[in-house]
């Protein structure tokens, strides 16, 4: 099973390199536009409305709207240098020099260990570089940040597919159903995993 992700990102030249990895990897990837992140005053506030109103959006369309607002929350370092350095890193990526977006990610979360987002990148090429190890400690990381990182989560049972732990995959596919409903191509594996795990309704 292959599918789209997230650990998502958030700049068109990331997301299309990101995408080509998706293509043998599938890892579910960010939106690359994210909108009026320099809107977003208050983070916290912003991402619980944000994250009750995915659980209960009506449409795809209205929870990719939702789901491209929490990207841009999660996107803010709210740090000069880390920015720039991120910039460095998407173009690293877009040139395809993994080795160097990975140092470059290692200074951001010396500089910024509260980013989200830096870990979940780091995490992302790990997984490119299949290191599995790695990817995993940034995906816990991750986390431990922000428990609702549905990106993360789909990672996190992407891996563990790959490792052919679908039991322990499916029950992590539904947490990040529990925080995202709508979200891309997890229902299905849901489904897959449960017929497999779980065996098939008599």
């Amino acid at each position: 099973m292959r599918w789209r992700f997230l650990l998502l990102v958030p700049v068109a030249a990331w997301a299309a390199t990101a995408a080509q990895a998706a293509d043998s990897k599938d890892w579910v990837q960010p939106p690359a536009q994210l909108p009026h992140a320099q809107q977003l005053s208050d983070p916290t506030s912003s991402l619980d409305f944000l994250f009750d109103a995915l659980k209960i959006a009506p449409d795809d369309e209205t929870a990719h709207a939702i789901e491209q607002r929490i990207w841009a929350i999660w996107a803010v370092s709210k740090s000069d240098t880390a920015n720039l350095l991120m910039t460095r890193v998407r173009k690293a990526i877009e040139d395809k020099d993994l080795d160097l977006a990975l140092k470059l990610l290692d200074a951001i979360v010396r500089i910024k260990p509260d980013y989200v987002e830096a870990w979940n990148r780091r995490a992302t090429i790990y997984f490119m570089k299949n290191d599995f190890g790695k990817s995993l400690a940034d995906i816990r990381h991750v986390l431990k940040l922000e428990p609702r990182h549905f990106g993360a989560l789909s990672g996190l049972g992407l891996i563990l597919q790959e490792l052919g732990d679908d039991r322990h995959a499916l029950d992590v596919y539904r947490r990040a159903l529990a925080i995202y409903p709508r979200l891309e191509r997890v229902p299905d594996t849901v489904k897959r995993l449960e017929e497999k795990v779980e065996g098939k309704d008599i």
